[in-house]
């Protein structure tokens, strides 16, 4: 399978634009330029062809040529059409029928101080009411008529518009191609005190992306004098969930979305496999049975058990059923480095782990576990430094049982008060997915608007079980009529060794944005991605194909291991075989929407 370009291409189309902008600059008067629309269309469309309304001298087009061409030979894009300065003025209230929002500030931003690129922006920040924080950044210069809009991570609560997490390397994002923005999904802190508050849990839960996408494209309209031709969205765990919470409800807003390690199944995230975690590593309520410094034994056992390789990374770790009793210490036996065993409290919580959490009748409450291969990322999440220290799983579940899933704060509650059966996950589930999952199967609308989904998971996620995005890409299959109609709109890459959103031990640093948009303008679906290792002088020390799900990408030439040339795909039994004993379901129909109606807080089935 070929593997994809690294650069993101000058769009035809919006050159075509620029220089009919220009056109009307020198003319005076109105001008539709004819373009070739070859290659061209994408989610909402190509390119209309039309014939010039009005003839220019040559003198004229000369002229034009020479404004829309810089000295290197490449268009700089679309040009404002108005100052940066004048958002502020603009009464923007109404744009958006139901969707009140304002621009608060709109200031100049030099290139030298843009995280996304060496290009100058008008950076535009506003608010959505009641509370919605966002920023855009316009670019001044090389606009191509493109919007791209980021998401944020955790529960959010602040607006981080610097930098895109799956497009390292795309040049276009880098010189100003994109308009960009993002929001804080509602609140301004990062714990779930916002929760208590129906309309902000609305905000977070489903709502606030919807509404960005709605304002910003007002924005920007405004700012270059045309609407933007093109709309993707790039997303990691949060972000993942926003990507596809906008996929499944709202299947217009975005031709192409990327949804990295997604947290869509969020209510069961973190409360059953956070605290399932939690419960196995503290068992009883006692001191961590493994903390960090088990960690780098640990896994060099489990990479022996599973047969990885010398470069050990385990290209499929689905298939790998190792055993932690295989290392079970013998009686009289001390562990240590040179001669590691486990305990039995030890082999009893690493079982739990890497089976996940299960109810009194042994099904899954969460579709996923720990993959074995993953044990160097628990660092500090799923195993604290000390014994007696706290571990990340703790504050994640925390948050969730005091503020988000009970109708009123309980401020007393921590992860100890889980209860991991049937009755209670009813419990817990019924009242909340619908406001805050993002599982639903069906994306027949997305698909027949023209929308692309790249989905994305490192298998050594120590936040979020790569099982469970497997599993939700196998449900959309059964739902859209087997693997190739998926195909056809969505695929799935699988990073070896790669923590949570990046980081680990595999190469974790890829353009999914240029494949994205290829796919999207050209219908060129990707067949692979190229990542990368990237050292701290910023040189690449290992490259590494992945492959659309379920195939990996195995060593089979002989060749180094650390070039991308050495793989080729071969096709995961594991993987294509996956099934899970699971007491939930990916299903459409579950979703609510809130609203206030005569002062009352009334939730009604449906999609938004």
């Amino acid at each position: 399978m070929a593997t994809l370009s690294r650069w993101c291409r000058w769009k035809s189309a919006a050159f075509m634009a620029t220089l009919a902008t220009a056109l009307t600059l020198v003319t005076g008067v109105s001008v539709a330029l004819a373009t070739d629309t070859a290659g061209a269309t994408g989610a909402t469309g190509g390119a209309q062809t039309s014939t010039a309304s009005t003839a220019a001298s040559a003198a004229q087009v000369a002229q034009v040529a020479k404004l829309a061409t810089t000295t290197s030979g490449t268009s700089p894009g679309i040009a404002p059409a108005m100052s940066c300065a004048g958002l502020t003025s603009l009464d923007l209230a109404a744009v958006v029928p139901g969707v009140p929002f304002e621009v608060t500030s709109a200031t100049e931003l030099a290139a030298g101080s843009n995280t996304l690129g060496n290009w100058a922006a008008c950076d535009v920040k506003g608010v959505i009411a009641p509370q919605i924080h966002f920023e855009i950044k316009l670019p001044e210069t090389g606009w191509q008529a493109n919007y791209l809009q980021v998401g944020c991570g955790g529960l959010c609560g602040n607006v981080n518009v610097g930098n895109a997490p799956a497009s390292a390397g795309c040049v276009p994002l880098t010189s100003g191609a994109f308009a960009v923005a993002s929001s804080d999904e509602g609140h301004y802190q990062g714990g779930g005190l916002f929760s208590t508050d129906p309309t902000l849990r609305a905000d977070f839960g489903y709502k606030s992306d919807h509404q960005l996408a709605q304002a910003a494209k007002a924005v920007i309209e405004r700012y270059y004098g045309q609407a933007a031709d093109h709309a993707y969205f790039d997303g990691c765990s949060q972000g993942g969930h926003q990507a596809l919470t906008e996929a499944q409800r709202y299947p217009t807003d975005f031709d192409g979305i990327i949804a990295g390690a997604p947290a869509n199944n969020f209510t069961a995230l973190n409360t059953f496999s956070h605290a399932w975690t939690a419960q196995s590593v503290y068992l009883g309520g006692g001191p961590a049975t493994i903390t960090n410094a088990d960690l780098a034994d640990l896994h060099a056992a489990v990479l022996k058990g599973c047969g990885a390789p010398a470069d050990g990374i385990i290209a499929d770790p689905l298939s790998c059923t190792w055993d932690p009793a295989a290392i079970r210490c013998k009686a009289g036996q001390t562990s240590t480095s040179a001669d590691y065993c486990l305990t039995a409290d030890q082999v009893t919580t690493l079982r739990r782990i890497y089976a996940g959490p299960t109810d009194e009748n042994g099904k899954l409450l969460y579709p996923g576990y720990q993959l074995r291969g993953s044990e160097l990322n628990w660092a500090g999440i799923i195993t604290p430094a000390t014994a007696t220290g706290a571990s990340g799983d703790i504050s994640f579940v925390r948050e969730t049982l005091r503020y988000q899933i009970f109708d009123s704060p309980r401020p007393t509650l921590t992860y100890k008060d889980v209860k991991f059966t049937a009755a209670y996950y009813k419990k817990v589930m019924a009242p909340n997915e619908g406001m805050y999952d993002a599982t639903d199967p069906d994306l027949k609308a997305f698909k027949a608007a023209g929308g692309r989904l790249i989905l994305w998971h490192g298998l050594g996620d120590q936040h979020i079980p790569a099982v469970g995005t497997m599993a939700y890409y196998k449900a959309v299959e059964k739902v859209m009529g087997g693997s190739t109609a998926t195909e056809s709109f969505a695929r799935l890459f699988l990073l070896p060794g790669v923590a949570h959103c990046g980081g680990g031990q595999g190469p974790d640093t890829f353009d999914a944005l240029t494949a994205m948009t290829d796919w999207v303008t050209k219908g060129e679906a990707p067949s692979s991605l190229t990542t990368r290792s990237v050292n701290s002088g910023g040189s690449t020390t290992a490259t590494r194909p992945v492959y659309p799900f379920p195939y990996v990408a195995e060593n089979t030439t002989g060749g180094p291991a650390d070039d991308a040339g050495s793989y080729t795909p071969v096709r995961s039994t594991a993987e294509a075989n996956l099934t899970l004993n699971r007491l939930g379901s990916f299903r459409s129909g579950y979703e609510t929407v809130g609203n206030w109606v005569h002062g009352e807080w009334v939730v009604s089935k449906g999609k938004a």
